[in-house]
Parts: structure tokens; sequence; C-alpha cells
């Protein structure tokens, strides 16, 4: 048995080429062979998101408070509250991050493959977030 006990880790401020807005990252559990799992407590202030990614072998969201939404690649902006769980397939484009007045808080769980978790890609963008632009109204 192992206890990883809560804030014996440090946290990470989420890095602008993952993120747009302020992201907070608290590790929970790294990889530790065999397995190939880690976790995470990530926290994303009002209007904050993550970048366009994909996971190798998929991931699950835990919200665990505020306001989210989240999206895979063509599909439409979802909103998520406390207690939802969203899984996102392997190799499925998507992002996630907090509503425009809402801060949001979820646990992210995600396997590594050959030692990769997670391929970054493009920012979304204002417009594809739905914030306000040219006097059209956001979420």
């Amino acid at each position: 048995m192992k206890i990883q006990r809560a804030g014996s880790q440090p946290s990470a401020k989420g890095p602008a080429d993952w993120f747009t807005g302020t992201v907070r990252i608290d590790p929970l559990y790294p990889v530790e062979a065999p397995s190939i799992m880690a976790g995470n407590a990530v926290t994303f202030e009002p209007g904050a998101r993550t970048a366009w990614h994909t996971h190798p072998l998929g991931q699950t969201l835990i919200i665990t408070a505020g306001r989210g939404l989240v999206q895979k690649a063509d599909g439409p902006i979802e909103t998520v509250l406390p207690g939802d769980v969203v899984r996102f397939a392997p190799g499925e484009k998507h992002w996630h991050g907090a509503s425009a007045a809402t801060a949001m808080s979820h646990i992210a769980i995600q396997e590594s493959l050959d030692g990769k978790a997670v391929d970054w890609m493009e920012h979304v963008s204002d417009a594809q977030y739905g914030i306000e632009v040219e006097g059209k109204p956001g979420r």
C-alpha cells in the first residue's frame, strides 16, 4: 500500500504552450511501473482552457468543482458540472476548461504509451471557445 499525501507534491502553473489563461496543476500520482496511469488535479480560472490535444490511450476527467466546457473535434461544446465524468477515446482530438464566468476543477487520469501521455496541438481560439468576439455573446 502507498498513500500519496495531499500537498506532498508542489503545484505547477499550466504552461502557456498547452493552456490559455490561468491553470494550476496539482500532481496526484505519477506513473509508477508496471502501471502506465497517472493522475492530476487541474484547476482552470474563468476563461482558461487547454489547447487541442489527444491522448494515445484516452483520458478520463472527473469534474470536482465549478462549471466547465469540453469539446471533441467536430462536436458541440458541452457543459460539465461536479460529479460528471468525461471519457475521451484514444486519439480523440479535444479540449477542456472553465466556462467564461466560472472556474472549474477536475481530476485528469491518463495512461502513457511508450512514455508519452499526450500530444499537444494548436490553441483553442477565442472564437472556437465562444468568448465574446465582435459583439457576439460568449458562453
